[in-house]
């Protein structure tokens, strides 16, 4: 019987590149910038790599659909690449390949880059058939605030919450992560907002306003895996290790089916069910220290709480005003400043959430280093509309054993 990878894998090193606007660099230097830092950290040569994969959305305008420029860029030696594409998941499941390459004893040493190229489309959103590329009749009525918009008001209408206090929830949100962003020097917007500014900014699709929204950006990350006696055999030691690796998608339900009433995503809470009894997680809202969740919309953040389990069921807004997801707060979250700070180059955002992680657990994130050492982390990912969608879920640790 399947037992799961607990333990089994660790992380080598990471790296990332400055998020942004980034027109001095094109999709191939990006990897170049992660992976640079992510071989120094590691403390390897590129020759000893097994195989590696590579991470990218929207390929019409990055690097192309084939893994050939991840592995031309970084001089790869020979080994197998191998391009993933999962949506806004995508970076999470370029890790899942190099984890479980690990530790199936298919690989020693196994590299996962994740990136994206989307400001030189012109276009201010993420690219799409209908906006950025080809004006046609392709998901002609979709946009991904309008949908985010619909998940708010039901959330709003199934626990009964009031319309002002849920803004202010949101508002909160926005601000936390800006605050947090501020002390990140590879984030993509480091100004701090106030309550103020958030509440009074245009308004983008009801209650969603312009600060509720993230951005988008270029960028990339890097991540080297190997095994715990690999790891320690090199010298390494306090080691960050993969605790657990789930991944759900869609199965149709809620979208042809009355049982989903829009207020959540089902497919974060089979992914986290399963993360936490692969991890031993038993109350994730005491257990957890740091969470990187896909935070799209504010909106999206506040019910991710509850979906996780970290907020109980209709709490999530009663949670956030009262500061519990804060820098100084009971279980942090997006103490980096999330895909608010960083925007959503879509390739890269998983990856980059694990940079965040694990550079808390080896002490070295700066001005954000959190206090207290954190016991277990999360990163999470959800890729698609509120009806039809992918979700990830990652718990990092300190190696145990």
């Amino acid at each position: 019987m399947a037992t799961g990878i607990r333990d089994r894998v660790v992380i080598l090193g990471m790296g990332c590149s400055k998020f942004g606007e980034r027109w001095d660099a094109d999709a191939e230097t990006l990897m170049v910038e992660a992976f640079a830092e992510a071989r120094a950290d590691a403390g390897i040569d590129t020759a000893e790599i097994d195989a590696a994969w590579s991470s990218t959305c929207q390929e019409e305008i990055s690097v192309g659909k084939s893994s050939i420029p991840m592995a031309s860029a970084l001089r790869l030696d020979y080994i197998p690449v191998t391009r993933v594409e999962n949506q806004c998941a995508s970076g999470t499941e370029a890790f899942r390949a190099a984890v479980y390459a690990v530790a199936s004893g298919a690989c020693d040493i196994a590299l996962a880059v994740g990136s994206e190229k989307l400001k030189d489309t012109g276009y201010g959103g993420l690219a799409q058939r209908t906006r950025g590329r080809v004006n046609d009749l392709y998901w002609a009525n979709y946009s991904a605030p309008g949908a985010f918009a619909q998940l708010a008001s039901a959330y709003r209408a199934k626990h009964g919450v009031d319309a002002g206090d849920l803004k202010r929830a949101m508002a909160h949100i926005s601000v936390k992560s800006h605050d947090n962003g501020s002390l990140n020097p590879k984030a993509h917007l480091r100004n701090r907002i106030t309550m103020e500014t958030v509440l009074e900014a245009p308004m983008v699709a009801e209650p969603l306003g312009l600060y509720d929204c993230c951005g988008v950006s270029d960028g990339a990350a890097a991540a080297i895996v190997t095994t715990p006696e690999i790891a320690r055999a090199r010298g390494k030691d306090d080691l960050v290790s993969v605790k657990a690796l789930q991944l759900a998608v869609s199965n149709g339900t809620e979208a042809q089916h009355q049982s989903w009433d829009g207020s959540y995503f089902a497919t974060t809470r089979h992914a986290a069910r399963r993360a936490y009894d692969e991890a031993g997680i038993s109350n994730p809202r005491e257990q957890l220290s740091l969470l990187e969740v896909h935070d799209c919309f504010s909106i999206t953040e506040l019910v991710t709480l509850e979906d996780l389990g970290v907020s109980p069921e209709g709490g999530a807004v009663r949670d956030v005003l009262d500061g519990f997801s804060d820098a100084g707060g009971s279980v942090l979250c997006q103490i980096d400043g999330g895909l608010k700070c960083f925007g959503h180059p879509i390739g890269a955002s998983g990856l980059r959430m694990l940079y965040e992680l694990y550079l808390q657990m080896t002490e070295r994130a700066g001005e954000r280093q959190l206090e207290r050492e954190p016991r277990f982390g999360l990163t999470h990912n959800l890729g698609g509309a509120p009806h039809a969608n992918v979700a990830s879920v990652t718990i990092l640790g300190k190696h145990e054993g």
